[in-house]
């Protein structure tokens, strides 16, 4: 039997959904919206943007190349962004101490190995003290060949990183290897304990949900820093749980697409846009979630791609 007729659909619930779409436009995506644009992280005291537009030179051979010629499309566009972080339980020795956060290459073709090359030699002259990575690198077996890309990134201290869900599909542990024999650090949920100007820091690294079960710190020293790799916000309950000082995440890409001030629509977290992009503090941990530098659909509106250079302070020397 078809039903062809809109008579057959009652009133009343043609009504109420109506009225439902009423409510969500007109009520609560404006409410929700008020609410982001006066949310304030009192962790965050400054932060300085530069953007560098590297053009359709780099656009590659992907699949999907093509759509970085869309209007308005940031694929092309890296904003690197300077941003001073007050941490409560910072070592007086590390004041001034600099992490740079990347996140969410995605090597697929486009944007070009070349866009990668310069974005990432733009990163190397911050001379951070820590490189993170948090994860997703490759979108493919082929894209193998570009992860030496990331030897470029030297650090004073320590080079630390993660996996996430798109390394898992293509050979995870080969991504691991690489990443190790470029000097990196790849906890794999588990912690370790590492030195940065002398003193000891706990660096945990989260692939969860795709990797189980989650990193056990019971046997962590209850005073030492807690530096945390998630890929995915999502694990924000995990971290103030655990008491951890600082997490770093991407997985979300800032949802890609935004509207002016409503800001992101759709953002692969099972908080919405709670954690969607910038800073974050709740309880003992502070969270900084990048858009991500890379993007397996290359399609970027009011959302262009990000390097993040974190400057930490201590809450006496902030004054």
């Amino acid at each position: 039997m078809l039903f062809s007729s809109a008579s057959s659909f009652p009133d009343y619930l043609l009504a109420g959904y109506v009225a439902l779409c009423w409510f969500a436009g007109f009520v609560v995506v404006p409410a929700v919206t008020v609410v982001r644009l006066r949310r304030r992280c009192p962790a965050l005291q400054g932060q300085e943007a530069t953007r560098i537009v590297l053009g359709r030179a780099v656009e590659g051979d992907g699949k999907r190349r093509l759509l970085t010629r869309l209007p308005l499309n940031q694929v092309l566009q890296v904003e690197l962004n300077r941003k001073t972080l007050v941490l409560p339980r910072l070592p007086r020795e590390w004041d001034g101490l600099t992490v740079l956060h990347l996140s969410d290459l995605h090597f697929f073709g486009t944007p070009s190995r070349e866009f990668f090359a310069q974005a990432l030699d733009r990163c190397a002259e911050w001379q951070p003290d820590v490189v993170a990575l948090s994860g997703d690198y490759v979108d493919s077996l082929a894209h193998h060949d570009w992860l030496p890309l990331l030897a470029r990134l030297t650090a004073r201290e320590v080079k630390l990183a993660i996996l996430g869900n798109h390394d898992l599909w293509y050979e995870p542990e080969q991504v691991r290897a690489r990443l190790r024999e470029m000097g990196y650090h790849t906890p794999r949920n588990a912690w370790e304990t590492v030195q940065v100007r002398g003193r000891p820091m706990t660096v945990v690294g989260h692939e969860g949900p795709w990797v189980r079960p989650a990193p056990d710190l019971s046997g962590c020293p209850p005073d030492v820093f807690r530096l945390c790799l998630s890929h995915t916000p999502d694990n924000m309950p995990w971290a103030k749980r655990h008491g951890i000082d600082l997490m770093l995440s991407g997985h979300v890409h800032g949802g890609q697409i935004c509207l002016p001030v409503i800001g992101s629509l759709v953002v692969p977290s099972r908080y919405g846009r709670r954690y969607d992009s910038g800073v974050f503090a709740e309880g003992p941990t502070i969270l900084h979630v990048s858009r991500g530098l890379g993007s397996k659909d290359p399609l970027r509106f009011l959302c262009p791609p990000e390097a993040t250079l974190l400057v930490l302070r201590c809450p006496e020397e902030a004054r």
